[in-house]
């Protein structure tokens, strides 16, 4: 009879930390640490002497691209779910490969820094965007679809020069 008040409990604990990680803030947070990782990995996969690799003249080089993903993800993060009390980030002229990294891991971080002191309620808050009217939920979207489709041109870069992209990490 006694162990039936700690099954519930069990059952509790599980139920809540399953409910912790259903809501958006917290699946966002899950997923933007695995796309980090993911965007870490193909960073360091491509030598250093190919950063200024573009498959075109018309398209962004590797580091161009990699660059563009942090100020992207900064600048939606501190434009659209900052406080007045946080700092905002300065500009950075990054050159070598271990820079972009290090600026690039920073972001993210700052970035999950901004969304976990994001309330859920404030997801539904409607943000002037230069695209229309947007709620902070859809520029959490896009935050995560930006990377996304960048990354996946990093993908292509890696691969038209031999560099064998890191395993795929979703969830």
């Amino acid at each position: 009879m006694k162990k039936t008040p700690l099954l519930i409990l069990f059952i509790i604990m599980v139920n809540s930390n399953l409910s912790a990680q259903n809501d958006v803030i917290s699946a966002f947070l899950l997923k933007w640490e695995n796309s980090k990782n993911y965007l870490l990995e193909m960073a360091e996969a491509m030598p250093e002497t190919n950063y200024n690799y573009a498959p075109t003249e018309r398209q962004m080089t590797f580091k161009e691209q990699l660059l563009h993903i942090k100020g992207n993800m900064v600048s939606l993060s501190e434009n659209y779910f900052i406080t007045a009390d946080f700092k905002k980030s300065e500009k950075v002229n990054s050159t070598t490969k271990r820079e972009i990294i290090n600026e690039l891991t920073e972001a993210f971080d700052k970035v999950s820094e901004i969304i976990k002191k994001t309330k859920l309620e404030d997801l539904d808050t409607e943000v002037n965007f230069f695209a229309g009217p947007k709620s902070k939920l859809q520029i959490l979207n896009l935050i995560q679809d930006h990377v996304t489709h960048h990354r996946g041109q990093l993908i292509v870069y890696l691969n038209l020069n031999e560099v064998k992209p890191p395993k795929y990490t979703g969830w």
